[in-house]
Protein backbone atom coordinates (compact mmCIF):
# COMPACT_ATOMS: atom_id res chain seq x y z
CA UNK A 1 0.00 0.00 0.00
CA UNK A 2 0.43 3.75 -0.49
CA UNK A 3 2.05 5.79 2.30
CA UNK A 4 -0.20 8.87 1.57
CA UNK A 5 1.71 10.68 4.02
CA UNK A 6 5.22 10.06 2.64
CA UNK A 7 3.95 11.33 -0.85
CA UNK A 8 2.92 14.04 1.13
CA UNK A 9 6.14 15.18 2.27
CA UNK A 10 7.77 14.18 -0.87
CA UNK A 11 5.26 16.62 -2.70
CA UNK A 12 5.91 19.02 -0.47
CA UNK A 13 10.11 18.42 -1.32
CA UNK A 14 8.83 19.39 -5.03
CA UNK A 15 7.19 22.29 -4.03
CA UNK A 16 10.44 23.04 -2.75
CA UNK A 17 12.43 23.09 -5.85
CA UNK A 18 9.85 25.56 -6.94
CA UNK A 19 11.41 27.89 -4.28
CA UNK A 20 14.70 27.36 -5.60
CA UNK A 21 13.71 29.57 -8.70
CA UNK A 22 14.47 33.23 -9.06
CA UNK A 23 11.83 35.34 -7.65
CA UNK A 24 11.54 37.66 -10.80
CA UNK A 25 11.17 34.39 -12.72
CA UNK A 26 8.88 32.55 -10.51
CA UNK A 27 6.90 35.69 -11.07
CA UNK A 28 7.09 35.33 -15.09
CA UNK A 29 6.22 31.71 -14.72
CA UNK A 30 3.35 32.35 -12.29
CA UNK A 31 1.78 35.00 -14.97
CA UNK A 32 2.33 32.55 -17.83
CA UNK A 33 0.28 29.69 -16.40
CA UNK A 34 -2.04 32.39 -15.67
CA UNK A 35 -2.69 33.42 -19.37
CA UNK A 36 -2.86 29.47 -20.37
CA UNK A 37 -5.19 29.57 -17.45
CA UNK A 38 -7.34 31.95 -18.68
CA UNK A 39 -7.61 30.90 -22.51
CA UNK A 40 -7.86 26.97 -21.83
CA UNK A 41 -10.07 26.66 -18.87
CA UNK A 42 -13.05 27.93 -19.96
CA UNK A 43 -15.70 26.85 -17.52
CA UNK A 44 -13.63 28.91 -14.63
CA UNK A 45 -13.34 31.44 -17.04
CA UNK A 46 -17.10 31.84 -17.17
CA UNK A 47 -17.75 31.70 -13.45
CA UNK A 48 -15.24 34.88 -12.96
CA UNK A 49 -16.73 36.77 -15.74
CA UNK A 50 -20.03 36.16 -14.67
CA UNK A 51 -19.38 36.18 -10.70
CA UNK A 52 -17.62 39.93 -11.71
CA UNK A 53 -20.09 41.14 -14.19
CA UNK A 54 -22.83 40.23 -11.12
CA UNK A 55 -20.87 42.57 -8.78
CA UNK A 56 -19.19 45.03 -10.93
CA UNK A 57 -21.74 45.09 -14.26
CA UNK A 58 -22.75 48.40 -13.38
CA UNK A 59 -19.88 50.28 -12.84
CA UNK A 60 -17.34 48.59 -15.50
CA UNK A 61 -17.49 48.14 -19.40
CA UNK A 62 -17.56 44.05 -20.27
CA UNK A 63 -13.87 44.56 -21.32
CA UNK A 64 -13.32 46.18 -18.29
CA UNK A 65 -14.14 43.36 -16.80
CA UNK A 66 -12.59 40.54 -18.95
CA UNK A 67 -9.08 42.61 -18.35
CA UNK A 68 -9.99 41.92 -14.78
CA UNK A 69 -10.70 38.01 -15.28
CA UNK A 70 -7.00 37.96 -17.05
CA UNK A 71 -5.42 39.57 -13.63
CA UNK A 72 -7.63 36.96 -11.63
CA UNK A 73 -5.83 34.10 -13.11
CA UNK A 74 -2.35 35.79 -13.81
CA UNK A 75 -2.79 35.87 -9.44
CA UNK A 76 -3.64 32.66 -9.04
CA UNK A 77 -0.89 31.59 -11.15
CA UNK A 78 0.98 32.80 -8.49
CA UNK A 79 -0.14 30.81 -5.89
CA UNK A 80 1.85 26.96 -6.47
CA UNK A 81 5.42 29.59 -6.68
CA UNK A 82 5.12 31.23 -3.60
CA UNK A 83 4.30 28.38 -1.57
CA UNK A 84 7.44 27.08 -3.04
CA UNK A 85 9.36 29.66 -2.25
CA UNK A 86 7.25 30.24 1.20
CA UNK A 87 8.72 26.66 2.37
CA UNK A 88 12.01 27.43 2.43
CA UNK A 89 11.56 30.99 4.10
CA UNK A 90 13.32 30.62 8.00
CA UNK A 91 11.43 32.72 10.71
CA UNK A 92 14.41 35.24 10.40
CA UNK A 93 13.56 36.60 6.86
CA UNK A 94 9.70 36.37 7.62
CA UNK A 95 9.55 40.06 8.19
CA UNK A 96 11.84 40.92 5.41
CA UNK A 97 9.34 39.90 2.61
CA UNK A 98 5.77 40.45 5.16
CA UNK A 99 4.39 43.26 6.54
CA UNK A 100 1.48 43.33 8.91
CA UNK A 101 -1.00 46.28 9.67
CA UNK A 102 -2.97 46.81 12.53
CA UNK A 103 -1.29 44.38 15.37
CA UNK A 104 -2.61 46.11 17.57
CA UNK A 105 -6.52 45.20 16.71
CA UNK A 106 -5.44 41.60 17.06
CA UNK A 107 -3.23 42.26 20.32
CA UNK A 108 -5.89 43.84 22.10
CA UNK A 109 -8.69 41.11 21.28
CA UNK A 110 -6.66 38.61 22.35
CA UNK A 111 -5.96 40.36 25.68
CA UNK A 112 -9.91 40.34 26.67
CA UNK A 113 -8.89 36.59 27.73
CA UNK A 114 -12.03 35.08 25.59
CA UNK A 115 -10.59 33.83 22.91
CA UNK A 116 -10.32 35.82 19.15
CA UNK A 117 -12.48 34.74 16.32
CA UNK A 118 -10.59 35.61 13.06
CA UNK A 119 -12.18 36.60 10.27
CA UNK A 120 -10.18 36.12 6.65
CA UNK A 121 -11.24 35.38 3.33
CA UNK A 122 -9.18 34.11 -0.20
CA UNK A 123 -7.09 36.87 -0.81
CA UNK A 124 -4.04 36.86 -2.21
CA UNK A 125 -2.33 33.89 -1.03
CA UNK A 126 -4.25 32.90 1.48
CA UNK A 127 -2.23 29.43 2.30
CA UNK A 128 0.56 32.35 3.59
CA UNK A 129 -1.27 33.01 6.42
CA UNK A 130 0.20 30.66 8.17
CA UNK A 131 3.55 32.38 8.77
CA UNK A 132 1.12 35.96 9.47
CA UNK A 133 -0.12 33.99 12.76
CA UNK A 134 3.48 32.87 13.40
CA UNK A 135 4.67 36.26 13.53
CA UNK A 136 1.98 37.34 15.34
CA UNK A 137 2.50 34.77 17.97
CA UNK A 138 -0.52 33.32 19.63
CA UNK A 139 -1.85 30.07 19.39
CA UNK A 140 -3.98 29.55 16.78
CA UNK A 141 -6.85 26.97 15.53
CA UNK A 142 -7.72 26.58 11.62
CA UNK A 143 -11.27 25.55 10.38
CA UNK A 144 -11.17 24.05 7.52
CA UNK A 145 -13.28 22.04 4.53
CA UNK A 146 -11.28 18.76 3.56
CA UNK A 147 -10.12 18.89 -0.15
CA UNK A 148 -11.67 15.71 -1.70
CA UNK A 149 -8.58 14.23 -2.92
CA UNK A 150 -6.82 13.10 -0.03
CA UNK A 151 -3.45 13.58 -1.10
CA UNK A 152 -3.68 17.05 -1.44
CA UNK A 153 -5.83 17.02 2.05
CA UNK A 154 -2.75 16.27 3.36
CA UNK A 155 -0.04 17.99 1.90
CA UNK A 156 -1.74 21.46 2.24
CA UNK A 157 -2.37 20.45 5.70
CA UNK A 158 1.09 20.34 6.10
CA UNK A 159 2.00 23.48 4.96
CA UNK A 160 -1.17 24.99 7.12
CA UNK A 161 -0.06 23.57 10.13
CA UNK A 162 3.79 23.66 9.80
CA UNK A 163 4.20 26.06 12.16
CA UNK A 164 1.91 24.90 14.62
CA UNK A 165 -1.40 25.91 13.92
CA UNK A 166 -4.53 23.44 15.18
CA UNK A 167 -6.31 22.36 11.89
CA UNK A 168 -10.01 21.37 12.47
CA UNK A 169 -11.97 19.83 9.77
CA UNK A 170 -15.32 21.95 9.25
CA UNK A 171 -17.54 18.74 10.04
CA UNK A 172 -18.91 18.67 13.66
CA UNK A 173 -16.15 21.18 14.41
CA UNK A 174 -18.48 22.93 16.91
CA UNK A 175 -17.26 21.36 20.14
CA UNK A 176 -13.69 21.53 19.03
CA UNK A 177 -13.90 25.30 18.34
CA UNK A 178 -15.62 26.01 21.55
CA UNK A 179 -13.14 24.11 23.47
CA UNK A 180 -10.42 26.65 21.79
CA UNK A 181 -11.82 29.48 22.40
CA UNK A 182 -12.77 28.41 26.32
CA UNK A 183 -8.66 27.80 26.40
CA UNK A 184 -7.98 31.67 25.14
CA UNK A 185 -6.96 30.25 21.77
CA UNK A 186 -7.41 32.56 18.53
CA UNK A 187 -9.61 30.33 15.80
CA UNK A 188 -9.72 31.30 11.86
CA UNK A 189 -12.36 31.43 9.66
CA UNK A 190 -13.01 31.87 5.99
CA UNK A 191 -16.12 32.42 5.44
CA UNK A 192 -16.55 33.98 1.42
CA UNK A 193 -17.37 30.64 -0.30
CA UNK A 194 -20.87 29.41 -1.13
CA UNK A 195 -22.31 26.86 1.74
CA UNK A 196 -25.71 24.40 1.56
CA UNK A 197 -28.87 26.73 2.85
CA UNK A 198 -28.90 24.43 6.25
CA UNK A 199 -25.48 26.13 6.86
CA UNK A 200 -25.57 29.58 5.95
CA UNK A 201 -28.19 32.53 6.29
CA UNK A 202 -28.72 34.86 3.09
CA UNK A 203 -27.43 37.96 3.64
CA UNK A 204 -26.01 40.86 0.76
CA UNK A 205 -22.70 40.29 -1.21
CA UNK A 206 -22.20 42.56 -4.09
CA UNK A 207 -25.24 43.51 -4.00
CA UNK A 208 -26.92 39.72 -4.26
CA UNK A 209 -28.10 37.12 -1.74
CA UNK A 210 -25.31 35.19 -1.06
CA UNK A 211 -25.62 32.07 1.09
CA UNK A 212 -22.73 32.60 3.56
CA UNK A 213 -21.92 30.49 6.60
CA UNK A 214 -23.61 31.55 9.82
CA UNK A 215 -20.90 29.48 11.93
CA UNK A 216 -18.75 32.39 12.97
CA UNK A 217 -22.07 34.42 14.04
CA UNK A 218 -23.61 31.83 16.31
CA UNK A 219 -20.04 31.24 17.88
CA UNK A 220 -19.40 34.90 18.73
CA UNK A 221 -22.95 35.26 20.02
CA UNK A 222 -22.79 32.47 22.29
CA UNK A 223 -19.10 33.05 23.50
CA UNK A 224 -18.85 36.47 23.13
CA UNK A 225 -15.37 35.83 21.63
CA UNK A 226 -13.91 39.19 19.51
CA UNK A 227 -13.95 39.11 15.61
CA UNK A 228 -11.36 40.68 14.06
CA UNK A 229 -10.80 40.73 10.32
CA UNK A 230 -7.26 40.14 8.66
CA UNK A 231 -6.37 39.84 5.21
CA UNK A 232 -3.40 39.33 3.41
CA UNK A 233 -2.20 40.92 -0.07
CA UNK A 234 0.38 40.60 -2.71
CA UNK A 235 2.29 43.41 -3.36
CA UNK A 236 5.87 44.38 -5.07
CA UNK A 237 7.58 44.29 -2.03
CA UNK A 238 6.05 40.78 -0.75
CA UNK A 239 3.29 40.81 0.80
CA UNK A 240 0.86 42.70 3.59
CA UNK A 241 -1.58 41.63 6.03
CA UNK A 242 -4.23 44.30 7.47
CA UNK A 243 -5.63 43.25 11.20
CA UNK A 244 -8.82 45.20 11.33
CA UNK A 245 -10.90 46.87 13.91
CA UNK A 246 -12.75 44.44 16.10
CA UNK A 247 -16.47 43.95 14.87
CA UNK A 248 -18.69 44.92 17.12
CA UNK A 249 -21.21 42.32 18.41
CA UNK A 250 -25.07 42.53 17.57
CA UNK A 251 -26.60 40.17 20.61
CA UNK A 252 -30.69 41.10 21.45
CA UNK A 253 -33.08 38.29 22.12
CA UNK A 254 -34.07 38.10 18.35
CA UNK A 255 -31.19 35.40 17.68
CA UNK A 256 -32.20 34.76 14.14
CA UNK A 257 -32.13 37.92 13.92
CA UNK A 258 -28.53 38.22 15.61
CA UNK A 259 -27.31 35.95 12.89
CA UNK A 260 -28.12 37.24 10.30
CA UNK A 261 -26.84 41.09 11.02
CA UNK A 262 -23.71 39.76 12.37
CA UNK A 263 -22.85 37.84 9.32
CA UNK A 264 -23.99 40.43 7.65
CA UNK A 265 -21.23 42.64 9.07
CA UNK A 266 -18.63 39.79 8.16
CA UNK A 267 -19.86 39.69 4.49
CA UNK A 268 -19.77 43.82 4.17
CA UNK A 269 -16.03 43.69 5.66
CA UNK A 270 -14.98 40.73 3.54
CA UNK A 271 -16.23 42.78 0.33
CA UNK A 272 -14.97 46.58 1.15
CA UNK A 273 -11.48 44.59 1.21
CA UNK A 274 -12.38 42.88 -1.81
CA UNK A 275 -13.46 45.83 -3.80
CA UNK A 276 -9.74 47.52 -3.06
CA UNK A 277 -7.96 44.23 -4.37
CA UNK A 278 -10.70 43.03 -6.61
CA UNK A 279 -7.88 41.05 -9.03
CA UNK A 280 -6.84 39.08 -5.77
CA UNK A 281 -9.80 37.07 -4.69
CA UNK A 282 -11.06 33.97 -5.76
CA UNK A 283 -13.79 34.78 -8.22
CA UNK A 284 -13.95 31.40 -9.80
CA UNK A 285 -15.86 30.21 -6.97
CA UNK A 286 -19.27 30.15 -7.50
CA UNK A 287 -19.97 32.38 -4.82
CA UNK A 288 -23.41 32.49 -6.03
CA UNK A 289 -24.66 28.83 -6.34
CA UNK A 290 -26.84 28.21 -3.31
CA UNK A 291 -30.76 30.01 -3.82
CA UNK A 292 -32.47 31.93 -1.67
CA UNK A 293 -35.16 29.70 0.36
CA UNK A 294 -38.32 30.66 1.41
CA UNK A 295 -38.00 29.66 5.27
CA UNK A 296 -35.79 29.04 8.14
CA UNK A 297 -34.86 25.45 8.90
CA UNK A 298 -36.28 24.39 12.00
CA UNK A 299 -32.58 24.65 14.10
CA UNK A 300 -30.14 26.89 13.75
Amino acid sequence: MFDLQEIAYKVAGLLKLLGLIPRKTAFKLGNFIGRILFLFDKKHRKIAIDNLTRSFGHEKSSYEIKILVRRVFKNLGQIIFEIGWSLRLERKDFQKHFNIQGLSNYSNAYKKGKGVLLLTAHMGNWELLSIIIAMAGYPVSVLYRPLDFFLLDRLFGMIRGRFGAELIPSAQSMRKILQSLKHGKVVGMLIDQNVDWHEGVFVDFFGHRACTNKGMALLARRTESPVVPVFLVREKSGFRAEFGSEIPLIKTEDIRKDIEENTQQYNRIVEDFIRQYPDQWFWVHQRWKTKPYCQWPKEI
